[in-house]
């Protein structure tokens, strides 16, 4: 089964495997129940899938409305301004990675 992404987790799923930290650090053991702490422990960590038992995906939790149907005029002003205050971390840790996607959505709704 192809990892699930944290966003489609839910209560009860069990681990195919176990999850780590980017630096190896064991988060959770094979075979745990996730319940919905889980699932803010991930994030904290920058864990962005995860793989679970079972025959496949649940279907993805649709996104708020108001995120990513923002004008692409404003998103392209929120992404340089977002890009300019990151400037000095790594956009490719998936942590900044969320944190640099919610930024830009938030702040072009705020301009909006």
């Amino acid at each position: 089964m192809a990892p699930v992404q944290i966003d489609n987790l839910v209560p009860g799923m069990i681990l195919k495997q176990s999850v780590t930290d980017r630096s190896g650090r064991m988060l959770l053991p094979e075979g745990a129940t996730l319940e919905a702490k889980h699932f803010a422990i991930f994030r904290m960590w920058g864990v962005l899938d995860v793989e679970v038992t079972g025959e496949s995906e649940p279907e993805p939790v649709a996104a708020p409305p108001q995120e990513d149907a923002a004008d692409p005029a404003l998103l392209a002003l929120a992404l340089d301004e977002v890009h300019r205050i990151f400037a000095h971390n790594d956009p490719e840790h998936p942590a900044i990675r969320e944190l640099i996607r919610i930024c830009i959505n938030r702040r072009a709704a705020r301009e909006a």
